[in-house]
């Protein structure tokens, strides 16, 4: 165990910002104990690269991971290609399959140039998990698996309701936890972090620390970001997402979309800018009808599209979804998406499905009825009004919905 004695008090302020949107902190006592050792912390938090590709729910974690290293703090962004080849089975109602070392390494190599768009890059120190793992012999795995029972693993959410439904549950899931928790082992980890359906597994890695002799980390988790719909955990495949390398100008029409509660919840997780005490009297003054919940919105946007882009691009969004809300201002700011046509045309309810904006012609008829659908800022009515290839406008409808298209045949 660690002799470190604590030399110095802890900033109140410190602890706010760093509790700031968590869930929970295990144990925050002993995260206090621990600032006050005066050291830079070593800071974790593991990423499987499933996906070649990040939305803002991921940047959660990397939110509280730049507030640590703004602190002073070590962090260590661990991707785990090894625990990717087998698979998190958390959430899961069926086994997961695992990836190909070809896909890990693939997708790790996008995460780490998409990571520094929050992290500090000269702050950071990127691992990968088959440094120690690659070195295991079938021994040391097995002498790894010795260390919890299946009646422990059992007592997992997940893993429990599915072997209640009699649902399989291969031998290999039940590795997961133990190795996440023994990444923890090999990188000293004073702190991890990670989602609230992680936190079986950050607790293993609590237990597997004493185990080896070293102080049990303190567990940190983050709330899941609710998406764009307002009630789902944003996920690519409900499509209620933000992708950190989309266009400025879809984070900004995706941010404008959020219902007003929802706001207020995104601003606790990804805002930098808009303290908790600016975030009261914010809402204080939209409750007290001094301040439009819409300026606010435009502030979120605005930050996280500078984040993920810079503060020229933000601004240019921004005119641009002003300009195609208002009608009033350059509408050639928006990104100019083509749609393929038939060479003879199309009717207008198939091109706003064409160019995304409706999700049906049926949606898109309801539209033109209720005289909510515009082409360059004129209402349309008539359902038989046509466009021929090299035609180039901006479609909407209502105040949110809205695409800069060409007409090109196919």
């Amino acid at each position: 165990m660690s002799t470190e004695a604590p030399n110095s008090a802890v900033d109140p302020a410190v602890i706010e910002t760093l509790a700031r949107g968590a869930d929970e902190i295990l144990k925050r006592e002993e995260l206090e104990a621990r600032l006050r050792l005066g050291r830079p912390l070593r800071i974790k938090a593991g990423f499987d690269p499933t996906a070649p590709d990040l939305h803002i729910g991921h940047t959660v974690l990397l939110n509280k991971m730049r507030q640590f290293q703004d602190l002073g703090h070590q962090v260590i962004f661990l991707i785990g290609d090894f625990t990717g080849m087998i698979g998190d089975p958390t959430g899961k109602n069926v086994t997961r399959k695992p990836l190909t070392r070809e896909d890990v390494l693939a997708n790790a190599e996008t995460y780490a140039e998409q990571v520094f768009k929050v992290l500090d890059r000269d702050r950071t120190e990127v691992r990968f998990n088959s440094e120690w793992f690659g070195r295991m012999s079938a021994a040391d795995m097995i002498r790894l698996a010795g260390q919890h029972t299946v009646a422990r693993m059992l007592e997992r959410d997940d893993f429990a309701k599915r072997y209640a439904a009699q649902q399989s549950i291969a031998i290999h899931e039940f590795l997961y936890p133990l190795v996440q928790g023994y990444d923890s082992v090999a990188l000293k980890a004073d702190v991890e972090l990670g989602g609230t359906d992680q936190k079986f597994n950050l607790l293993m890695g609590r237990g597997l620390q004493e185990h080896h002799g070293q102080p049990p980390q303190i567990v940190l988790t983050m709330p899941l970001l609710e998406g764009l719909d307002g009630v789902n955990k944003m996920s690519k495949s409900l499509g209620n997402y933000i992708g950190i390398a989309e266009p400025a100008i879809d984070i900004v029409n995706k941010t404008m979309k959020i219902g007003d509660a929802l706001m207020w919840r995104w601003i606790d997780l990804l805002s930098f800018e808009i303290s908790i005490a600016e975030a009261a009297r914010l809402k204080a003054d939209i409750e007290g009808g001094q301040l439009n919940p819409r300026d606010v919105k435009l502030r979120l946007a605005r930050e996280l599209a500078a984040r993920f882009h810079d503060a020229a691009a933000a601004e240019t969004a921004i005119a641009g979804w002003h300009a195609a809300v208002t009608g009033q201002g350059d509408t050639s700011l928006l990104p100019l998406q083509e749609v393929t046509v038939p060479a003879e045309g199309i009717r207008i309810a198939a091109l706003f499905t064409a160019a995304g904006i409706t999700a049906s012609n049926g949606e898109a008829s309801r539209k033109l009825k209720e005289r909510a659908v515009k082409v360059d800022g004129q209402v349309v009515e008539d359902p038989t009004t046509t466009f021929a290839p090299g035609f180039e406008g901006v479609l909407q409808v209502g105040k949110r919905n809205f695409a800069r298209v060409r007409l090109i045949a196919g």
